[in-house]
């Protein structure tokens, strides 16, 4: 006897579910099998949600947690430090050197701390306070393009580790990466954007290197974005 290949036998896995009735209801393995990875996304999808929401409450109490720290450092910590340290130490050396040489440390301390990852702020309110607010900013705006200049090139004997860095940390770094990237207006107004931003002022001069901006959007935008940071450190 020939099977044609219309007639060819098609076969079906079935299986068969217990039931009262002796001979059970059959269904298709590939039902149960959908039914099966069914079940296991709705539990995958449950437990991301779940991920999602605990990160969100842990991301609210560390924001609520760094708030009540600034809240007490601004309250108490701040003026006692600037009343007991800061304000002496800056009344000393403006009594103790004259104005030629006070400008001379204060350039010196704006251009060379960042390098060595060192705050500035104090040495702005020295200039502020001897020289004024127009002799002071520009004194202060001359040093920091000293002071952004020298890590920048620094930075590239070390960008393979600073590269390295980054990697570690990608969803932090996506931003300054994109500073590097685009046409010359693009980059001048991304640094900018990261010099009036929060990021660590001292931490960007490094890491500018690794993301391949060029150094004349990141010298323009980097004064451009710290024309606020120094008014304010010469009015204060």
């Amino acid at each position: 006897m020939t099977v044609t290949e219309d007639e060819k036998p098609v076969l079906e896995l079935l299986v068969r579910v217990e039931d009262d009735d002796e001979k059970g209801p059959y269904v298709k393995l590939s039902e149960v099998l959908e039914k099966g990875q069914e079940s296991e996304q709705e539990k995958e999808e449950e437990k991301t949600d779940s991920s999602r929401f605990w990160f969100w409450v842990k991301l609210s109490l560390l924001f609520a947690f760094l708030a009540a720290l600034a809240v007490v450092g601004y309250i108490w910590i701040g003026p006692l430090i600037m009343d007991k340290e800061l304000i002496p130490l800056i009344q000393w050396e403006i009594r103790t050197f004259t104005h030629p040489v006070c400008g001379l440390l204060v350039f010196a301390s704006v251009a060379i701390f960042p390098t060595i990852l060192l705050p500035s702020t104090p040495s702005m309110w020295i200039a502020g306070m001897t020289f004024g607010y127009g002799y002071g900013f520009l004194l202060i705006i001359s040093a920091a393009a000293v002071g952004v200049s020298l890590p920048y090139f620094i930075g590239q004997l070390f960008c393979h580790k600073i590269q390295g860095w980054l990697e570690r940390y990608p969803d932090q770094a996506a931003v300054l990466r994109a500073a590097g990237e685009g046409n010359w207006l693009h980059q001048f107004r991304l640094v900018t954007l990261i010099r009036i931003s929060p990021f660590p002022y001292i931490l960007y001069n490094y890491c500018s290197v690794a993301t391949r901006v060029k150094y004349g959007p990141y010298i323009t935008g980097s004064l451009l974005g710290m024309v606020p940071e120094v008014f304010v450190a010469i009015y204060t």
